[in-house]
């Protein structure tokens, strides 16, 4: 059984930093995309980030540029996101996302990836 267990959510002040983490069991990503999305109350599930197999790509949600940052460790079948100067607006709940085929190319949408995790609140008071 595939799984995808995201970890690092939390209560933090504007301005503070969270480091999500999202391990994946059952199967190797190592060949595929991997990334990020999230969904605030009463707002559509939107991507936050995506990375490549190799971490030679990455993309990012304008609203985030400059202050998160993707990574993954495929020897630990790991992504993770760093969050900085957190805002408000970045209350949501996370979710890692894993796309099933193997790809060099990196999906913005819900429909390129294969494997949800259940998700992780963020919360960001100001």
């Amino acid at each position: 059984q595939v799984r995808l267990v995201e970890s690092g959510g939390g209560l933090v002040q504007a301005g503070g930093s969270l480091r999500l983490a999202c391990v994946a069991s059952g199967r190797s990503f190592t060949t595929s995309p991997m990334g990020w999305f999230r969904q605030a109350p009463w707002k559509e599930r939107e991507v936050v980030a995506g990375i490549s197999w190799n971490s030679g790509r990455t993309n990012y949600a304008d609203s985030v540029k400059g202050r998160f940052t993707i990574s993954r460790d495929n020897a630990k079948n790991t992504v993770y996101l760093q969050m900085n100067n957190l805002k408000p607006e970045d209350t949501a709940v996370y979710y890692c996302v894993a796309d099933s085929s193997p790809s060099s190319l990196v999906p913005t949408s819900t429909s390129g990836y294969d494997y949800w995790g259940q998700g992780t609140q963020v919360t960001v008071s100001s």
